[in-house]
Parts: C-alpha cells; structure tokens; sequence
C-alpha cells in the first residue's frame, strides 16, 4: 500500500530528529514517508539520557542558546500536543535542573559561563547558584561537593516514550515509518525528489536527510557536506528504587519508574559501542560522590550510544543549492530540541526555505575560504 501512495514528504532517518520533522510536517497537512535504516544501524535516540536542557548550551554559540531555550519553553505544547492525540505519556518534568559541581573550580568554572549565556540572553535564561549547604536543602544527600548551578529551564523526558509517542502519532497523521529501508541514491526527477532503496523508489516534493552519522555519505547527494563523527557516550542504570532524586542533573536523573539513570561520558572511540570498565568505573565514582546512597544501589544494565557530532559540536540546517525542496538536518541534541524541530524546524521545511535565525547552523560556518 505504502508503494502507490503519492507523499507530500519524505524524512531518511527514523531517529527523535527525524520523527520530529516528519510529525511537524504531519501537523501541518503533509503526508510523510519515513524511511529508516536496520535494527543493527548505530542508533542514537535508543541511548538518549533524555535530558531536556537548556543550562550551559550555547555559552560559546549564542544561536544555539537562543534556540535551546526556545524549544525548552516550546516543550509542554509538544508534550500536549502528542498526548491528546496519542494518549501516551511522555513523562516529561520541567521543574528545573541541577549541575553539581565537585570543586571550586568546576563551580567557578561553571558560573562564568552562564554568567556570560545569561548575558548573551539579555537575562532571558536564569539560573541560581547553590552553595553546598542551599543545594542539600533541595537535594537531601547530597555528597561532598562543592555546590551547584540551579536553572528552571530545565527537565528530562523519557526518550524512548517519546519515541514511541511521535511514532504513533505521524501514523495518527495518515504518515508511515519504513524500517529496514536504507537510502541509496537520491536524485531530483522534474519537481519531485527520487530516493533509492533496496525496496524500491520513492518520491515528493520534499525531502529531509536527518539519519544521523549517514548524513556525511548522503548530504552529498544534494550538493552539501555533512562532516558528522561519532561521540560515544555510556549510561548506566540502576534499580528501581524510591525517589532519591528531586531534580535531574547533567550526570543522574531518576526515571518515572524509579531507576537511576547515571551517564555522560565522551568519548572519541569511533564506531566502537562497548561498554568499557574503566569508563564506567569513572561514571560510578563520580554519580557516588554527588549521591554517597548510589553505592548501595545495583546496576541491573549498562550500554553504550554515539552520538552524532558536527566538528564544533552544535547543529547543522542546510538546504541543498541543487535540489530544491531538499533539507539535510543534523543534531545531537534530538530531546531537548525535538520541540523546536516539530514546531518550528518543520515549518521552514513545508515553507521551503529556512528562517534567517537558522542560517548560523549552516555547514558553510566551517568553511574556512569563505571566512
């Protein structure tokens, strides 16, 4: 049925940046073809730590920060949105966010920088500092540490409900989710967009490359570069126990259903998704320091994801100069900007040019010529 089917869209990529599109497109009254890769691809929604985030992104970049923040206060409509006409809950909390800080200097660190995002901002983001003593009344147990930033922009979300929710929602939309469809070739035919697959081709009037690492062997397809590397980063999770945690922080967040969720390492370890001891052994000392009661707790798993990485680390928004209609779309940060993706990404998209306040997350900043 999906063969004969005439799509207004078609999304390569079956990840939280690609569904994202694909049911923003939806909403606004595209059909949309999603067609995703195998099960065995390196997928990184699946190791998502689901953080949504707005504390420390951007202090560097204030494009990025400007657009954290927008999808962060563009969250609850999202949530609302996929609720009402899902039904699934995606377990979403905004009710602020912690980054503990073991030493003066990782705090004095850490302020500045937000100091200077605030700034960049126009005090549009907020943030609190927390001496040890103001951060163990908001955090019972909390270890020796020596303080914490506070910003109520902050929440986590479960990734995988997510997933889950916008799937069902772009079929909800008369949309469809092909997997184990890889994209081979893609080429323009009079004012439609052919891509090639194993199973066939498929064509629209738009077409959005967002497949994570594949982006740097398609985007070329459409006249762009894509220069994406992997960044692995391992998690691991613990039973379910009462709650322990009162806000997420950057490296523990504790799960609807009680588990402790410990993370954020980076890695340059190319395609390579094993779990590493040492890593983990540095993840554990770090998660017990912060909480001296995880050391009683019991990991019941452990994995590892890679993210997809742009050489400077923020996204990238390019429209092909050759095909028109065509989007290559890459981030790493698919919860805390799906919102932004859904409501706003995807707008440009059914318009057919992307915004002025997107032209920062061109490839073209990293050409050096054209400095």
């Amino acid at each position: 049925m999906e063969y004969q089917h005439n799509w207004d869209s078609i999304v390569v990529g079956g990840g939280l940046v690609g569904l994202a599109i694909a049911y923003g497109l939806g909403r606004l009254g595209r059909s949309c073809l999603v067609l995703d890769a195998g099960d065995l691809d390196f997928r990184a929604a699946r190791g998502n730590f689901g953080l949504v985030w707005v504390q420390g992104k951007g202090s560097g970049f204030p494009p990025y920060a400007d657009w954290s923040m927008t999808s962060s206060q563009s969250w609850p409509d999202l949530a609302a949105m996929l609720h009402e006409q899902t039904g699934a809950p995606l377990a979403l909390e905004q009710k602020g966010g912690l980054d503990v800080c073991l030493t003066e200097d990782e705090l004095n660190t850490r302020i500045s920088e937000l100091t200077t995002l605030s700034q960049h901002q126009n005090g549009r983001f907020q943030f609190k500092v927390l001496d040890r003593e103001a951060l163990a009344e908001l955090q019972p147990g909390i270890g020796d540490v020596a303080g914490a930033t506070w910003s109520p922009h902050d929440g986590h979300v479960s990734p995988l409900y997510l997933m889950r929710g916008l799937h069902d929602a772009i079929h909800h939309q008369h949309g469809y989710v092909k997997t184990s469809c890889p994209v081979t070739a893609i080429t323009q035919t009079g004012t439609d967009i052919q891509v090639t697959t194993p199973d066939g081709n498929f064509t629209a009037p738009r077409l959005v490359l967002a497949a994570g690492l594949g982006n740097r062997v398609l985007a070329p397809f459409l006249g762009l570069e894509q220069a994406v590397k992997p960044q692995r980063g391992q998690i691991m999770v613990t039973e379910k126990l009462p709650v322990q945690i009162r806000y997420p922080m950057v490296t523990l967040r504790q799960t609807a259903e009680g588990s402790i969720m410990i993370g954020d390492s980076h890695e340059d370890a190319g395609l390579d998704v094993s779990s590493t001891r040492p890593v983990m052994a540095e993840i554990a000392s770090r998660a017990q320091r912060i909480l001296p009661s995880l050391s009683q707790a019991q990991i019941i798993r452990s994995w590892a994801a890679l993210r997809v990485m742009s050489p400077d680390g923020y996204p990238i928004y390019d429209q092909s100069p050759s095909i028109a209609g065509a989007f290559a779309v890459t981030c790493h940060s698919g919860v805390t900007l799906a919102a932004a993706h859904a409501l706003d990404l995807a707008r440009c998209i059914h318009d057919g040019h992307l915004s002025p306040h997107l032209t920062a997350f061109s490839e073209r900043r990293f050409d050096v010529s054209a400095a």
